[in-house]
Formats: structure tokens, sequence, C-alpha cells
């Protein structure tokens, strides 16, 4: 039995190497290409619901962007809090503001994508770059970069949205999920396989969102504006990537543990929808990652040669850190390196958590 279980170890530590050592080593050292300034006009887009006091503290560091032509469009949500007045008081300052009101009525279904349809409709300008109003871009030329890595083929562009550092195991939690994220659709990218991208930080053409009939494929699924999209339209041809931190988007980590299952439960319910290759390709991914540890544990403590187990996991671990060390400073996140394989350990647990939980109750609302 144990030789099967290291056959199976074996196996899986080289499942693992080929991810770290050939796929995410791509995003770990590719450069940054010279660009010529954009003369894109752009609009931003924003969806809101009860966000007022967000939107107080984050919407003027977006009004500050240092770019030569630009509309913001707010989205009121339905909102049962102050949002619509907050708006109203920046729209009445600013002239480069639109307020895009969709009311609670009989026929409101709650659903982001609507709101967002609504707002792409009303865009005046063909390229169009998206946030969320709980999360503010950490430079003044945000707009700028993002609007640079549009060229006339590459009509889609995914960005990094990052979470504050704060005291505590919990938070480093989050940014590392996060970290791997980005670490895994950037690199996805890379090859031609684009399947997901960040709502906080994604832009993309109007021309591609309407030859793509928008989000009618998957309009009855709660969430998706943004990866089911990606895994929607994305081709090796019209994806980009921004990943310069002067490109990031910065937001409010959750605190909660149970917020954050919630949030991530949402996530992984549109998962279910990507394409047959990348539910492939993640899924692999991820079991590989629960078996590499639960192997490692077990047959160090029962396999006859405990000192191939570690040399075996020495050589996964090696090419890991090869990997991660480049990517994690490129998105500003090398603190989270030491303490990645603890990390690893903790998400791995409460993946397993999220699918036993939504195996039986389905997540609702955006």
């Amino acid at each position: 039995m144990s030789s099967i279980l290291f056959f199976l170890f074996l196996i899986i530590v080289g499942i693992q190497v080929g991810y770290y050592g050939i796929l995410f080593i791509l995003f770990s050292f590719v450069k940054k290409q010279d660009v010529l300034a954009s003369e894109y006009p752009v609009s931003v887009i924003i969806a809101c619901k009860n966000e007022g006091n967000n939107l107080r503290e984050n919407l003027p560091k977006i009004l500050s962007q240092i770019y030569p032509k630009f509309e913001i469009i707010l989205i009121d949500d339905a909102s049962t809090d102050d949002t619509l007045s907050v708006m109203q008081g920046f729209a009445k300052q600013y002239d480069t503001i639109k307020i895009l009101s969709v009311p609670k009525s009989k026929t409101y279904t709650g659903n982001k994508k609507n709101a967002l349809s609504q707002a792409i409709q009303k865009a005046k300008y063909e390229h169009l770059l998206f946030t969320d109003a709980d999360c503010y871009p950490v430079s003044k030329s945000w707009i700028t970069e993002m609007a640079t890595s549009f060229t006339v083929k590459k009509q889609l562009i995914l960005g990094y949205g990052a979470y504050k550092k704060k005291p505590g195991f919990f938070n480093k939690v989050v940014r590392y999920e996060t970290l791997l994220t980005a670490w895994q659709y950037l690199s996805y990218a890379l090859v031609g396989l684009p399947y997901m991208g960040v709502g906080r930080n994604i832009a993309y053409t109007k021309k591609l969102f309407k030859k793509s009939k928008g989000f009618q494929s998957h309009q009855d699924i709660q969430s998706g504006d943004d990866d089911l999209f990606v895994n929607q339209v994305g081709t090796v041809d019209n994806i980009g990537i921004c990943w310069e931190s002067s490109t990031h988007t910065l937001s409010e980590p959750k605190t909660n543990i149970q917020d954050w299952i919630r949030q991530k439960r949402r996530h992984v319910t549109t998962a279910v929808f990507y394409k047959p290759i990348h539910q492939f390709l993640l899924g692999t991914f991820y079991v590989s990652q629960l078996l590499f540890y639960s192997l490692f544990f077990l047959l160090l403590f029962t396999y006859n040669n405990p000192k191939i187990i570690l040399l075996l996991a020495g050589i996964r671990f090696m090419v890991f850190y090869f990997s991660l060390i480049p990517s994690a400073k490129k998105l500003k996140e090398k603190d989270l390196i030491l303490y990645a394989p603890f990390l690893e350990i903790f998400l791995i647990s409460m993946q397993i958590r999220i699918f036993i939980q939504n195996s039986w109750e389905k997540p609702k609302g955006w």
C-alpha cells in the first residue's frame, strides 16, 4: 500500500512542479513592455449597492486621476442607504460624473449584471474601465496605465485588485488567496487561456461587450460579471494584462472569517460554468495541492524511506518559491512569502469547507 501511495505522491509532485515551474512561472518573469501614451477617452464604471460611506472615501481618489479625458458613471443599484444622495452631491461638483439609478421594482432581480449593462449602454466612450465602490486606485496614473494596455487587438485588460495589509494571520490568508488567484489568472492569460478577472480592476471595449452579447449567456447567474465574462470572450488575441504597482486597486479586507467565507462561496459558484479546459486545469491544480500535503504528512511517518519524501517535497518547494518570490514582489505582496506553506494549508481546509457547504446550500445575492 505504501508503494502505491509513494507512486501517487511522485505523480502529484510532478503535477505541482509542472504548474509552478512551467505555467505560473510565466507571470513571475514577464517583463513590462514599452507602450505608447494612450489617447483613448475612458468611461470608468462603478456599480454601487449601499455604498454611501465608501463613495465618500474612495470616489475622490478616482476623480483625482491624471488623464486627459474620462467620465465616471455611478450606478445606484436599488440602494437603501444614502448612496444616491452622495452620488448627487459629487455630481454637482464634477461634470465628469453621470448617475444611473436602478430602482427596486417588481421586475428587479438584484443582479449586478443588469446594472452594469445599463451603464455600458449609457457610456459615452468606447473604452470601459471597471472598479468597485469599496476600493480605490493606489496611484493617480491608474486610468493612464490601464488605458495604455489597450491596442487594436487587445480589447480585454486584466488588472490586480489588492487588499490592505493589516496585522494578524487572517489578513495574510485573505491577501494570499488574492495573490494566488491573480498569479493564476494572469499566467493563464499569458498562455492564451484567460479564464477570469476581477471586477475591482478590469477594462474592456464596448465593441467587445456588444459583439459577445454582453452577459446574455450567463445573465441568470448572480455572480460572474467579471470571471464568466472573461471566460466567455477572452482569447489569445484579445487579452492583455496590467500588473504594474501603479495600476493596482486597494480594498478593505474582510476581518471576519464568516464574512470572507460567504464571499468566497459566491465566487466559486461560477466555476462550474467555466469552459471544460479551465475546469480541468483548475480542478487538477487544487486536487494536487490537497493530495500533496495529505500524502506528504502521511508518507513522512509511514514510508520506510522518509528522506526521499523530504527530497521530493523539497524539490516541489524549491520550484514553488522560485516562481512565487518574483510574482509576490511584482504584486507588492512579498511579506507573504515566508508564510506561504501555512497559508496554503489553511486555504485548502477552507476550500474543502466551502465545497461541502455549497453542495447543500447555494449562496445568494451580489
